[in-house]
């Protein structure tokens, strides 16, 4: 696995250690044994995990390939939307860090050009902006709502805001392993869910970094996520494991222990910067981080 000192940054940024933490809250009351509807049940098996040719990111830990067991579990098609989390937050009162600490990252091309410039960004990955008010009911900072985004992922969202949402519903976040089992659909090796190409026969297949600029600063449009159940699904169902937003998982990044594992990638992922929109890419933040391209799915037991 890959240590902390040599993971170059990705579309991500994380929150800074010296920032005084917020008192935590108590966990959400659960819903109860309500069914799991919705979620797709998968049997498991064993496939090959990971990547080792040129397309892996040597610091990411993506190798070796190595077979691995699944047990049968179930998964959400679609990351966790707007909507599904405002029910959350009205059921239980639950305030996420970002709303804790007062501010989130924002994608700088987000943003107006004047708020952009005078706002401050973070070393190594300038991209990002500390917008005062950002949260996931108000993604851009004051002034911005998710009302006409009910349908699409939940952001700013830390991990520590996913497993409380995953507790609530009587459901848990994936594994690493879980997750890729999941993102490949039943491939082998397949560098994306649906093959080897990444828009086979010119279709695009997911929500990544869009049209001839190059990342971070010129872009076809006003670069965010799209709906949870954009595009076609894998083989399995599901929505999205690559591009649109990271997802988190239920683990650690490395033997440090003090990042979780994301996966999947996001709408800024670009092959000009990294190309972590692969299902055997990783990467990770601190459980306490959130972005305006960070969110989560959930798995239960089966």
């Amino acid at each position: 696995m890959a240590s902390e000192s040599s993971v170059p940054p990705c579309c991500a940024a994380s929150r800074p250690a010296s920032e005084p933490r917020p008192v935590a809250l108590s966990a959400p009351p659960a819903r109860g044994d309500r069914p799991l509807k919705g979620m797709i049940l998968l049997e498991g098996g064993v496939f090959r995990m990971g990547n080792e040719d040129e397309l892996a990111n040597p610091f990411d830990g993506e190798g070796p390939v190595r077979e691995v067991k699944v047990a049968p579990f179930r998964i959400d098609p679609t990351t966790v939307t707007n909507a599904q989390f405002a029910r959350f937050v009205k059921e239980t009162g639950y305030v996420t860090e970002a709303e804790r600490f007062g501010w989130s990252y924002v994608f700088h091309l987000r943003l107006p050009p004047e708020v952009a410039a005078n706002t401050p960004a973070p070393d190594g990955t300038p991209w990002w902006r500390a917008v005062e008010g950002a949260c996931w009911r108000a993604p851009e900072g004051p002034g911005s709502d998710v009302r006409r985004s009910q349908k699409h992922p939940v952001v700013h969202v830390s991990w520590n805001d996913a497993a409380a949402y995953a507790a609530w519903a009587g459901k848990r976040l994936p594994t690493e392993t879980e997750w890729e089992f999941a993102a490949r659909g039943g491939l082998d090796q397949a560098v994306y869910p649906w093959g080897d190409e990444l828009f086979p026969r010119g279709q695009r297949r997911c929500n990544i970094w869009q049209g001839q600029g190059v990342f971070p600063d010129h872009h076809d449009g006003v670069p965010g996520p799209v709906a949870a159940d954009s595009y076609r699904p894998n083989a399995y169902g599901l929505y999205n494991t690559v591009g649109n937003v990271w997802e988190w998982c239920d683990g650690w990044f490395d033997e440090a222990r003090d990042r979780r594992s994301m996966r999947g990638g996001s709408f800024l992922c670009d092959d000009s910067y990294c190309n972590r929109y692969r299902v055997a890419a990783r990467t990770a933040n601190t459980p306490d981080s959130s972005s305006g391209n960070t969110g989560f799915r959930c798995a239960a037991d089966a």
